[in-house]
């Protein structure tokens, strides 16, 4: 991993490097914009700029809440999804306020568009159109990039946010060939000198469903899915009323004649055949995987989805497959409503290289190599919004470094973010990771409608919110203390508040009480309140919502709160990168041998080590104490 330039032209030298233009590249490629360092961002095809290879859509479970995090750290998604939705509706809402997430249907090239543009006028960001094949590095550190067209960049960091393109190789039953998603160009070269320099690179695997001709299919066989009403947007900056529903979704289901078809023709499938060697997402597997799996199971329900009102292009989320293009025709044409359906795309799977997350630092930068950064699948993530959430992490660490400033580091307990990188760089993976409400301990605080109040204050410390973002979370902030003084003091009358229960026949109340303490009843709501006492001054939905939740959940909140200050007092105590547990007699052979891999900074990331006992703990706190480590010297960090 350290090209021969001798031959090649130098052409040029940047602060960094951003590898990849998917949503991790765009990420990172804009934080670093924002950061005020001299960028190029490198890409297999401008026209691939903010591709959605798979389903065209933002948010989902979990997912929603790493794009609200992102716009609070003055990132892109938000922003681009609520300039292009067709449809947005809001998940989990018969659930806790946990839970919710928000998801919108997305206009592929429009977002592809808006990306683009949005990048393009990026002051201090150059673009270029250049297949990287290898990286220049010196003495352990990373010195720029070279490309396929003989010429050679100088940058002091490197992103490497490559997608599913390193080593791309497509199946479509016994087909195979080497590409990248949606006909894009395999990343072949940079993925064997990646494995050449001995990174710990591995062999993952994921795949999309087909696209169809919407003339094909008959919707009147399909249950409509219409967006919510009003529909809410990602970012904290974009207006009420600004994003709309324009085009409704469908759901169709498999039957047993489809899972015939898949059952007589799994010899044919590259998955069950051998041909795929890579580890596929647990949690969204192909339709083969489904009907093997779950054989009690008669019906899997399919979504079908508009990709744009500028194409007749739709895409049938839930069924993904590797099997021969005359098997996918014949399954699908089983499915009531697409009798004569028409494929324009067939489904593939596809295979990748990505580098075990457990080589990386918490700041996404490789441990062997200092000055390289990764995001994306590229460190065995699946999904457009985690690879987008690591990108803006990587590229501004990568910025800061390049400014000679502290790391910018998310402890698991202010962020979805920072869950999903502990848990990477922690853990590790076996297979494509993808972020679950359930992966976070603290979930009841990490709600996306707060993302604004956990992570704002942060970006704008390390450089990452500008002005006009900052002044508006002012002033949220400044509405929400408003409102919550104004329910703890007003007071509300028994009969005034049982007049609007008993009209949308709710039970009345015995008697009244301040307006925050009726909110604490699981019956009401603040529009109930709302009605006697009228709303706030600013107070939207999204607010109003906010402030109840917090109302309601308060003892569940403290309760957590409680907890992670417990986690911020094992994490002031530090471990010192060069500590030597060689001594440590007390530690059990896997806790020593993990500890000496993953050189936890602190005893609370030590503690979250698989094969790291509460016992090797306690050994460990006593000698990092006896070494006279503790309270490392103040940092420009997020705690």
């Amino acid at each position: 991993m350290a090209c021969d330039t001798r031959g090649l032209v130098h052409l040029g030298d940047f602060d960094m490097i951003v590898v990849g233009a998917g949503h991790a590249g765009i990420e990172a490629a804009a934080a670093a914009a924002r950061l005020g360092v001299s960028a190029a961002l490198f890409t297999l095809g401008l026209d691939g700029i903010g591709n959605m290879p798979c389903n065209p859509s933002i948010g989902g479970t979990a997912k929603g809440h790493l794009v609200r995090e992102i716009d609070a750290l003055g990132g892109v998604m938000a922003l681009a999804a609520d300039a292009t939705t067709l449809q947005s509706r809001m998940l989990n809402r018969g659930k806790g306020p946990a839970v919710h997430s928000l998801r919108a249907q997305i206009d592929r090239q429009a977002y592809h568009r808006f990306t683009k543009e949005y990048l393009e006028k990026l002051p201090g960001l150059s673009i270029k159109q250049a297949e990287v094949v290898d990286l220049l590095v010196e003495q352990g550190r990373v010195k720029g990039v070279c490309t396929r067209l003989n010429g050679f960049y100088g940058a002091k960091a490197v992103v490497l946010c490559t997608g599913t393109n390193l080593a791309g190789k497509i199946f479509v039953g016994d087909a195979s060939v080497e590409s990248g998603p949606d006909g894009q160009h395999a990343s072949v070269l940079l993925a064997a000198s990646l494995r050449a320099a001995g990174l710990p690179m591995r062999r993952f695997k994921t795949g999309t469903p087909a696209r169809v001709h919407r003339r094909s299919i008959d919707f009147s066989a399909l249950e409509r899915q219409p967006g919510e009403e009003p529909p809410e947007p990602f970012s904290f900056l974009t207006p009420p009323g600004a994003v709309r529903n324009t085009m409704d979704c469908f759901i169709a289901a498999t039957n047993q004649e489809t899972h015939r078809i898949i059952r007589q023709n799994l010899h044919r499938s590259p998955l069950y055949g051998g041909a795929i060697e890579g580890i596929g997402p647990r949690y969204c597997p192909s339709i083969e995987d489904k009907v093997v799996r779950f054989a009690d199971k008669d019906r899997h329900q399919i979504f079908v989805e508009p990709c744009g009102p500028d194409t007749e292009e739709m895409y049938l989320q839930g069924m993904s497959s590797s099997l021969p293009e005359d098997v996918q025709i014949a399954m699908y044409r089983t499915i009531r409503g697409f009798e004569h359906l028409e494929i324009m795309r067939p489904a593939y799977a596809i295979e990748y290289d990505c580098i075990d997350p457990q080589a990386l630092r918490h700041t996404l930068e490789c441990r062997a190599v200092a000055g390289l950064y990764g995001a994306g699948q590229f460190c065995g993530t699946s999904g457009y919004e985690e690879a987008a959430a690591q990108g803006l992490l990587a590229g501004a660490n990568a910025a800061l470094a390049v400014l000679g400033r502290a790391p910018l580091t998310l402890p698991r307990y202010t962020s979805y973010l920072g869950t999903l990188v502990d848990d990477l760089v922690t853990k590790g993976v076996l297979d494509p990771y993808r972020m679950m409400t359930s992966r976070s301990e603290y979930r009841l605080t990490l709600r996306q409608d707060n993302a604004d109040e956990r992570l704002t204050p942060i970006g704008r410390k390390f450089g990452l919110v500008d002005d006009g973002r900052w002044a508006a979370f002012e002033r949220a902030m400044e509405v929400k203390a408003a409102e919550q003084r104004r329910l703890e003091n007003t007071t509300v009358r028994a009969p005034e508040l049982n007049a609007v229960l008993e009209s949308q026949g709710l039970a009345p109340v015995e008697k009244g009480g301040t307006a925050a303490q009726l909110l604490r009843r699981p019956e009401i709501g603040y529009q109930h309140v709302a009605a006697v006492i009228g709303p706030g001054d600013g107070v939207d939905g999204p607010m109003a919502q906010r402030i109840t939740t917090e109302i309601k959940y308060a003892g569940y909140i403290q309760r957590q709160q409680r907890a992670i200050r417990e986690v911020k007092r094992l994490e002031s105590q530090t471990i010192p990168e060069n500590f030597d547990y060689a001594p440590l007699t007390g530690l059990r052979l896997e806790a020593r041998e993990k500890l000496e891999k993953l050189r936890p900074a602190d005893i609370a990331a030590a503690s979250r080590i698989p094969g790291v006992s509460p016992a090797d703990i306690a050994v460990l706190s006593v000698a990092v104490a006896a070494a006279g480590a503790g309270p490392g010297k103040e940092t420009e960090d997020s705690q």
